[in-house]
């Protein structure tokens, strides 16, 4: 039954469309085809429309330690990533999407086989694409300001996600080239592994040697490709559903506790502000606008103050003592704390590192270093290390004759 102020339409009507849809064919030759029923009119992939509305990182009510180590790592990547250890709840992976909002600048690659004027220094014109070459040989630059992006590395992700398969593009021209994973998207990039404790072996030991050498190879059958993965690592885990490997806890340099907020007034704040968020996330996301503007610029600024900052000697030694005397034996320990170190003091716009920058990010680059396990091995082994001390001293030393 239908309306009486609206017409009926017949199957004739309505069989026909409105208005023709536009095909994107590529050449002549498809159209024909399309017309003649030989094929099916290409559909464009859906690369999805949806806007990425963080919450505010300024918002986030408390964690000032959990805050303080992701800005120093979008200061200094050299800090060698972050993990961030706590229950469930408490804004572990809020925090690291909200960053959005704070990347800075970098200069990135325009070519989609990510060719860099340093692969022609160091490899020669044959190192980069034809039109790479061809843009280098006529002084254009192949690279062009972007902002750093945040990579989320997906719970049930794949091998061949990770570390990059045979690229489907080359195989209709009949080439065989590899296909960029997500080691290689995230280079000069963020990193994100939620439940990194989760992570199968395999995908855990591609992620170490990338993040170790800064590059990774993939090898399908007589094909190899060679990527670049220089990206700050950031992990967040809960305790209670599984531990991390140590391989993979040592390649984090900033160790974060993230507890629940303890003071009721601050838990208050902290659901209202969820709750204006939730009901209007623009609205939101303005009241913080010119904050996150302003913070942007000063990471900005960091980052370049950052290549003059510098560490006296007789504080980095004095530091070093104590790192000893902690039974830390992983030289991770100093290297982490220092640049973080170096990143706080550029952040308050200072050339030099004081002890009270040092003292201000201990407690992140030291904790969890020390090793049980390796103490416990170590004093086993001193007995033999004795026993064969003292069976050498019996040697009688021996003259040659002249």
């Amino acid at each position: 039954m239908t309306e009486p102020d609206q017409p009926v339409s017949s199957p004739e009507e309505t069989s026909e469309p409105k208005e023709r849809m536009a095909h994107p064919f590529r050449s002549l030759r498809e159209l024909v085809d399309f017309v003649s029923g030989k094929t099916v009119a290409p559909r464009e992939d859906d690369t999805g429309l949806a806007e990425a509305l963080p919450f505010p990182f300024l918002a986030i009510v408390g964690q000032q330690e959990m805050k303080l180590a992701l800005l120093l790592g979008l200061v200094n990547p050299s800090i060698g990533g972050i993990l961030l250890v706590g229950p469930r709840g408490t804004a572990k992976t809020t925090a690291v999407r909200s960053l959005l909002d704070l990347l800075p600048m970098i200069q990135r690659s325009t070519c989609y086989y990510v060719c860099q004027p340093e692969d022609v220094e160091s490899g020669g014109i044959d190192a980069v694409c034809p039109e790479c070459a061809k843009k280098y040989a006529e002084g254009l630059p192949l690279t062009a300001p972007d902002r750093v992006r945040l990579v989320e590395l997906p719970l049930n992700a794949r091998l061949e996600d990770v570390v990059g398969g045979l690229d489907e593009r080359a195989a209709i021209h009949e080439r065989m080239r590899i296909r960029r994973g997500i080691l290689a998207q995230a280079d000069k990039n963020l990193l994100y592994i939620d439940e990194i404790n989760l992570l199968s072996d395999d995908i855990i030991d591609a992620i170490l040697d990338a993040a170790a050498q800064g590059l990774y190879t993939v090898r399908r059958g007589p094909v190899a490709a060679t990527y670049r993965a220089r990206f700050v690592l950031i992990g967040s885990m809960n305790p209670e559903e599984g531990k991390l490997r140590p391989q993979i806890l040592d390649r984090f340099g900033l160790r974060v506790v993230v507890r629940g907020l303890e003071d009721a007034g601050e838990r208050l704040e902290a659901y209202r502000r969820v709750q204006a968020y939730l009901a209007n996330p623009r609205a939101m996301i303005g009241l913080y606008a010119n904050e996150i503007l302003a913070a942007t610029r000063e990471i900005q600024d960091a980052r370049k103050t950052l290549r003059r900052v510098r560490l006296p000697d007789q504080l980095a030694t004095h530091s070093i003592a104590l790192i000893q005397k902690m039974g830390i034996d992983s030289l991770r320990a100093e290297i982490t704390w220092f640049e973080a170190a170096r990143a706080y003091a550029a952040a308050d716009g200072r050339e030099e590192v004081t002890p009270d920058d040092l003292r201000a990010v201990a407690p992140m680059a030291l904790r969890l270093r020390r090793s049980a396990f390796m103490n416990e091995y170590f004093s086993s082994q001193q007995g033999e290390e004795d026993e064969l001390a003292g069976l050498l001293k019996s040697l009688k030393t021996t003259r040659r004759k002249k």
